[in-house]
């Protein structure tokens, strides 16, 4: 299984660990032009997630963004480590994940990392 990102034209990535459960976070673009993030609220482990509904927000020095989930299931799991120090999203955005999603029924409009470069030099 690859380890490859897929992602969302709203900013948020997808790391499939098989075929029913993944990582979701958000893009290194999203976490540059969100500048520093100072509070993230995630949503509790057994929480639904649905495909375009938002499941989490990130509060930065100059707004509140909502995260939009990618797909639907169940939080299996989320990264604590972002409520005390998030931070870490801005210093790599890659390996922050939010929260790890099982039980996926559901999957988004995804794009490769070639289509979003694409997408965010536009």
């Amino acid at each position: 299984m690859s380890k490859e990102f897929l992602f969302t034209k709203t900013h948020e990535w997808v790391q499939f660990l098989d075929d029913t459960t993944a990582r979701i976070g958000i893009s290194d673009y999203a976490q540059s032009e969100l500048g520093d993030l100072v509070f993230i609220n995630l949503p509790e482990e057994g929480d639904e997630v649905i495909v375009g509904e938002s499941f989490a927000d990130v509060e930065s020095v100059k707004a509140v963004s909502n995260v939009y989930s990618p797909v639907t299931g169940t939080v299996k799991s989320i990264n604590k480590n972002l409520l005390d120090q998030p931070e870490l999203v801005n210093m790599d955005a890659m390996d922050a994940w939010f929260v790890e999603v099982e039980g996926i029924s559901d999957k988004g409009d995804l794009l490769s990392e070639e289509e979003y470069k694409k997408l965010i030099a536009e």
